[in-house]
């Protein structure tokens, strides 16, 4: 089960493209939105539940040194990602690469058009969401 407003798989948040990425969200992903009446392409999602990691661009793990430029990423989690993935795929969506195994859990980058990929995994680490 992905993380998300209710009824739709996924959770998240952020401000992307409208077009092509609003279909993604809208079409592929079933993101409940509402339009400005002065531009039906201005599309805000609802996003449900969301977390906000701030993660160091400077740190030593087990003996090697990591540096990372600032940046700033979407994420959507779910609860079984091989299941997401098959479901998302008969809908149109595509991903970069295979599923990876990451120190904070099972990942995959969902390819959106017009816009940055976005991140899409199933989390082993602490959840802040449901607090």
């Amino acid at each position: 089960m992905l993380h998300a407003p209710p009824r739709s798989p996924l959770r998240g948040s952020g401000h992307v493209a409208p077009l092509p990425a609003g279909s993604i969200l809208r079409d592929v992903l079933g993101w409940k939105y509402v339009t400005e009446d002065w531009d039906n392409d201005w599309l805000i999602f609802q996003s449900g539940p969301s977390e906000m990691g701030v993660h160091p661009t400077h740190s030593v793990w087990e003996g090697k040194t990591y540096d990372h430029p600032r940046q700033h990423s979407i994420a959507i989690m779910c609860d079984d990602i091989d299941a997401t993935v098959d479901e998302l795929r008969a809908k149109g969506a595509q991903f970069r690469g295979p599923i990876e195994e990451r120190e904070y859990g099972r990942v995959i980058m969902l390819i959106v058009p017009g816009a940055d990929d976005m991140q899409l995994y199933q989390p082993t680490h602490k959840l802040a969401y449901n607090l």
